[in-house]
């Protein structure tokens, strides 16, 4: 299967329109991964394992790991998630943006090394900084267009020529230029609801959206489903990380994690 299959299995067979965000801070890991060398791998580990059945896919954000000198448990982790929990996306949270060679093997890193099914890229260089992921044509690329960061706006909310934001512009670009394979995505943050329906409006059904900012960030669950949702009630992936991963620093953290994503997917799934 392709990654936009894969996605649209995941949404259906789960249930969920929840996208797990793993952001491991090993300051924030519970007692009993103190000091261990690999307790970036079992942290994330054991919180894949809890909050699958409430999933549709991961999204473990790169630099967590880099950060750590732990690009070795980032594989480790993208293949325990590949055998044990096959029908949930991998979307690696990279965020690159350049052109040439350097994008060719920023692609070979994303969907190579770490075998993701999706990688974020920055569409601010244009398309021939996207063309070397699009060129594996089974991949899911998944461009930033109205970030949830209040910056943003300094530079998404500008004005075109036509009138038209800049955010509008990027997605008309991807939804009508970008996506001849089919596997082209949008992140458009929770936090603003209006821009998130904007967008929707703009590039039709088929093109799923990856939604951050509820949770920590404070998005709304109501206004982001009602926003950002396709006419078949799914077409979104919405990620929470914080409050799912450290929902509790106890040692129940596991439960805590499951209960929390369980019952985020619950409030989700009570919207559409």
């Amino acid at each position: 299967m392709n990654f936009l299959q894969k996605l649209e299995h995941a949404w259906t067979t789960s249930n969920s329109l929840l996208q797990v965000g793993l952001d491991p801070d090993p300051q924030r890991f519970p007692r009993e991964l103190q000091d261990k060398p690999d307790a970036i791998f079992q942290f994330c580990r054991d919180i894949v394992d809890a909050t699958a059945p409430y999933a549709c896919s991961f999204k473990p954000q790169i630099a967590y790991f880099a950060a750590h000198r732990a690009e070795e448990q980032l594989e480790a982790l993208c293949l325990h998630i590949r055998e044990k929990h096959p029908d949930l996306p991998i979307v690696l949270d990279a965020k690159r943006g350049d052109i040439g060679s350097t994008a060719e093997n920023y692609a070979r890193e994303a969907y190579e090394r770490y075998q993701a099914h999706a990688l974020t890229v920055s569409p601010y260089m244009g398309l021939d900084s996207v063309e070397p992921y699009l060129a594996w044509r089974d991949r899911g690329v998944i461009v930033l267009c109205r970030t949830s960061n209040p910056g943003g706006s300094d530079l998404q909310f500008l004005n075109m020529d036509n009138g038209e934001p800049l955010y509008l512009h990027v997605a008309g670009l991807v939804a009508d230029k970008w996506n001849a394979n089919g596997q082209c995505g949008l992140v458009v943050g929770a936090t603003f609801p209006n821009e998130l329906a904007a967008v929707r409006q703009r590039i039709g059904d088929a093109v799923p959206l990856l939604v951050p900012g509820i949770g920590a960030q404070g998005g709304d669950i109501t206004a982001t489903v009602n926003a950002g949702a396709n006419a078949a009630r799914n077409g979104m992936m919405i990620n929470s990380s914080r409050a799912i991963i450290y929902a509790s620093g106890g040692d129940d953290w596991r439960e805590a994690a499951g209960e929390a994503a369980k019952g985020l997917r619950d409030a989700i799934n009570a919207v559409r």
